[in-house]
């Protein structure tokens, strides 16, 4: 059952009593696994998500906090989702990173805390190479260092030439590429505390049954597929 749908209402609240975070399903499409992060001393099961950094687009936002709580760096998936956003591009933009889910959750007794979630991919070896060596690359960017995002998904790029950009080859043979996971990208110490796997969607979504985190899963992952099928039939 998903999770239940509350009723429009009516709220109101000044900057210093809102906080905005965004979190992220970052799924491995080629090996059907998603990225699900365990709370070792406290013992649960979750979707990274945190604060958005001021000025910080909230998709961005979205891929910095998957980055820094799970190790594995992403980016947003464009999707064919139902949505009430404008379209300028008047029915043309088949595929959105919008948010699948948004929560409102309160953080303290008068404080309101506004999450979006989102779904996204981890990056291919092409674009995980550029990070190599680099100041702001390989593991640690939340140890001090600037958090750089990883280009966008490509809009002429189809997923089914995405899959193809994780087989690769080594020592001769053709595989499906593992992607890289990061030590040492939580912020603080809390952040320390917590592992990260890469489950197959069923058991992720066993492990958060009940939550809105585990309909985020469902619905990225039946948008993955809907949009395969959509750019298959073309």
């Amino acid at each position: 059952m998903p999770p239940q749908v509350s009723q429009p209402i009516y709220a109101n609240y000044p900057s210093e009593k809102l906080t905005i975070g965004a979190g992220v399903a970052i799924f491995h499409i080629a090996t059907e696994r998603v990225v699900v992060c365990y709370h070792s001393r406290d013992k649960y099961y979750f979707l990274p998500k945190g604060r958005r950094n001021a000025n910080e687009p909230t998709g961005q936002a979205a891929e910095r906090e998957g980055y820094e709580e799970s190790g594995y760096r992403n980016r947003l998936l464009p999707l064919p989702m139902k949505h009430r956003q404008p379209d300028p591009d008047e029915g043309h933009e088949e595929f959105v990173t919008e948010p699948v889910w948004t929560q409102l959750l309160p953080l303290t007794s008068t404080s309101q805390y506004l999450l979006f979630w989102y779904a996204a991919e981890t990056v291919p070896p092409e674009v995980e190479r550029v990070y190599e060596g680099g100041s702001t690359g390989g593991g640690g960017e939340g140890e001090g260092r600037v958090y750089r995002a990883p280009p966008a998904f490509p809009r002429d790029v189809t997923l089914s030439q995405r899959l193809a950009q994780d087989r690769i080859t080594s020592d001769g043979e053709e595989k499906i590429y593992e992607p890289v996971w990061h030590a040492g990208t939580g912020v603080d110490e809390e952040e320390l505390l917590y592992k990260s796997y890469l489950l197959p969607i069923a058991e992720a979504r066993r492990k958060l049954k009940g939550s809105v985190m585990e309909d985020v899963v469902r619905r990225g992952w039946e948008g993955m597929q809907l949009r395969m099928e959509m750019e298959a039939g073309k």
